[in-house]
């Protein structure tokens, strides 16, 4: 939290009125609190459908795998594989793409507060980010 909002509880001790600006640039701090809060939800809500679809396509391929290894799937154009391979696809790009939304919005708020864009929420992002890239890219290695 910010400094303003520990000299607000100091002024209201002391029962000495805060001016409007006082009230104001307390209250402007509040905004901003809660703006990098739903920053960090909306960043934790991509990260949660990446990770979805990159679980389930990564359960498609190996199911299936083991199936078209035992002879009882006949392997064609549109096999799981692919399928699986297309869910962690979009599953990293979904990461990405938060994370990115994310780094975005931060920015925007610098100009106004000081926010640090280096918050946990942002590095398991980058984390999974690289993650699912490379589960990608893996996969599409034995496909190839």
């Amino acid at each position: 939290m910010h400094s303003n909002q520990a000299d607000l509880s100091t002024t209201t001790q002391n029962s000495e009125p805060l001016t409007a600006n006082q009230l104001a640039e307390v209250r402007t701090d509040l905004a901003t609190d809660r703006t990098v809060m739903a920053a960090d939800r909306s960043l934790m809500a991509w990260v949660r459908t990446g990770l979805s679809m990159i679980s389930f396509g990564f359960t498609i391929y190996k199911l299936l795998e083991g199936f078209q290894e035992s002879g009882k799937v006949h392997p064609d154009g549109l096999s799981p594989k692919n399928v699986g391979l297309l869910l962690i696809g979009l599953g990293s790009l979904s990461i990405i793409t938060g994370t990115i939304e994310y780094w975005q919005r931060l920015g925007g708020l610098r100009g106004n507060q000081p926010v640090s864009r280096l918050t946990p929420s942002f590095v398991m992002a980058l984390v999974w980010s690289i993650l699912g890239v490379a589960a990608f890219i893996g996969i599409l290695a034995r496909l190839i």
